[in-house]
């Protein structure tokens, strides 16, 4: 009678045990595919070109994005803004980086192409004016003065010609080539300040669109002066000296993180941009994802290569625009 029993409770153990995991096995098999999809890395490619005073920003989150995302290559190109925008409409890239807004006919250009895209701003920027630190006579610059010395008809050759009491040795100038959104926006702030209708940058300034060539023409010549991006005089503050820019109010101010946040230092105060072809958004898993990690660690990253973070307000309608892009 025991073994009788022992089998019968041995076979109700074992229907139990049966049912229990067929009624389970929906959820199993759900489990299963939740981790599965967890596990799931992200890959591929990422083409992102355009402005190289954007590039240390583009280059700090992308160097963040692929510790995380080993098998997504996300290199960040610098052919300038305005060559940024070219590949971006010919459709070559997801993201282009810019320093300025893109052009009427940059945009229509986009648009005959079919290319759709969303504007995010990711930082915000002062645009520099920087001599050698052995220059010691050049304590301020007013607007009119920086165009008599940049513009082709200006009267200014020599550095006696802004200050009689300024040494008689001509000035080197030092530019960001054309494909430069920095140039373009150092020619409307500066050069057509008093003259919309242009004013051509003097021909003895030398152009390039790697800021490094400009930042040690400045270094190595007392004699020179240069603008890029601030993130480029943050990081050689020690061999170089920006020169406060006299602003609409009259006063004489520095670029830093306070005077370019609170808009005092202007007219050379400016914002920075990515442009996303929102096919890719839609598209490409590794192209949302990068963004969305842009956006998020924008403020922190853009600091800590010596930019001014968005306040808060314009970073959070940046998401927001991400997240209407994306749905």
């Amino acid at each position: 009678m025991k073994s009788l029993k022992f089998m019968a409770v041995t076979i109700m153990a074992s229907s139990v045990l049966a049912l229990a995991a067929c009624g389970n096995s929906g959820d199993t098999a759900k489990q299963g595919e939740k981790t599965e999809q967890t596990d799931k890395k992200l890959s591929g490619e990422i083409a992102i070109d355009g402005s190289s005073t954007v590039a240390p920003i583009g280059e700090a989150v992308s160097e963040e994005f692929s510790a995380e995302n080993p098998d997504v290559k996300a290199p960040i190109g610098v052919s300038g803004t305005g060559g940024g925008f070219e590949r971006f409409v010919a459709g070559e890239t997801d993201i282009s980086q810019a320093s300025r807004p893109i052009k009427d006919e940059e945009a229509k250009a986009a648009k005959d192409a079919g290319i759709e895209y969303t504007e995010f701003k990711i930082a915000n920027d002062g645009l520099s004016v920087v001599v050698s630190k052995e220059n010691d006579f050049v304590k301020e610059l007013t607007v009119d003065q920086l165009q008599e010395m940049w513009t082709e008809n200006g009267k200014a050759e020599k550095w006696s010609d802004i200050d009689p009491s300024w040494p008689k040795e001509e000035i080197k100038f030092y530019s960001p080539g054309t494909d430069s959104g920095t140039y373009d926006y150092f020619t409307e702030a500066i050069l057509e300040a008093n003259d919309k209708k242009g004013n051509p940058m003097t021909k003895s300034a030398t152009l390039s669109e790697d800021d490094n060539v400009l930042v040690k023409g400045v270094q190595n010549d007392k004699n020179a002066i240069g603008y890029f991006g601030y993130s480029y005089y943050f990081e050689n503050k020690d061999t170089m000296r920006a020169v406060p820019v006299v602003n609409e109010e009259g006063k004489a101010v520095e670029p830093s993180n306070k005077t370019i946040e609170d808009g005092s230092y202007n007219p050379l105060s400016r914002p920075l941009y990515i442009y996303v072809s929102n096919k890719s958004l839609q598209e490409k898993e590794q192209v949302k994802e990068f963004v969305k990690f842009y956006l998020e660690n924008a403020a922190t990253l853009s600091e800590e290569v010596g930019y001014v973070k968005l306040p808060e307000d314009e970073a959070k309608e940046q998401m927001t625009k991400f997240e209407e892009a994306t749905k």
